[in-house]
């Protein structure tokens, strides 16, 4: 597995670049669907790459019920920006504050394209190495539940599906989606999943390939 680590550090954008490659975001399947008029605000999530000895993982969260927005919706530890901080940093707090990820078992590897949401933020994935063997205390504030997915299913084009729902002003908005069993993984999370899998497989496509 050390050959993924390696191959996920040439990859990657180097840590202290400004942000992430800003090639990818929710209205790349949908070109016609309204922006908000104001400036994007920075975030950032983890994407936590768990070196098992019988396969790499992705560890995932399931938003809390009773957040207001994106309720019990799978994601990334991640979320705003603090003043002065960098991408990296608001990361790694994230991963500390949602689910206690110590930074101890996480090394930081790189960036992956920053991802535009229709919600007006602009995320920068903070690719890490995390090593086995830490516990996970989760805030029931913000997360439900924190679980680990197979790398392999993740990044098998196969697995990618280009799903879609019907607003309520009848407009039909497109997304990925990555279902793996009871645990449905769509939206900005499988979007960035999708740009990192092109990122390893496919340099040159196009977001919406």
């Amino acid at each position: 597995m050390s050959g993924l680590r390696q191959q996920l550090i040439v990859a990657l954008d180097p840590l202290d670049a400004t942000s992430g490659r800003a090639r990818f975001s929710d209205f790349d399947l949908n070109p016609d669907a309204p922006r908000l008029d104001r400036p994007l605000r920075p975030a950032a999530v983890l994407i936590p790459v768990v070196d098992h000895g019988d396969g790499p993982t992705l560890l995932l969260t399931r938003r809390s019920d009773s957040l207001a927005s994106h309720t019990g919706q799978i994601a990334f530890p991640g979320g705003r920006l603090d003043p002065g901080e960098t991408v990296v940093q608001a990361a790694l707090r994230e991963a500390v504050e949602e689910v206690g990820l110590s930074p101890d078992h996480v090394e930081p590897l790189g960036l992956s394209d920053a991802y535009e949401t229709v919600t007006g933020f602009l995320v920068t994935p903070v690719v890490a190495w995390v090593r086995p063997g830490f516990t996970l205390t989760t805030d029931p504030r913000e997360v439900a539940d924190a679980f680990e997915t197979p790398w392999d299913f993740l990044m098998d084009d196969a697995n990618h599906r280009r799903e879609f729902y019907d607003a309520p002003d009848g407009t039909r908005r497109w997304f990925w989606a990555m279902p793996w069993g009871e645990r449905y993984i769509w939206g900005a999370t499988a979007g960035m999943l999708r740009s990192l899998w092109g990122r390893l497989h496919d340099p040159a496509r196009e977001a919406v390939a």
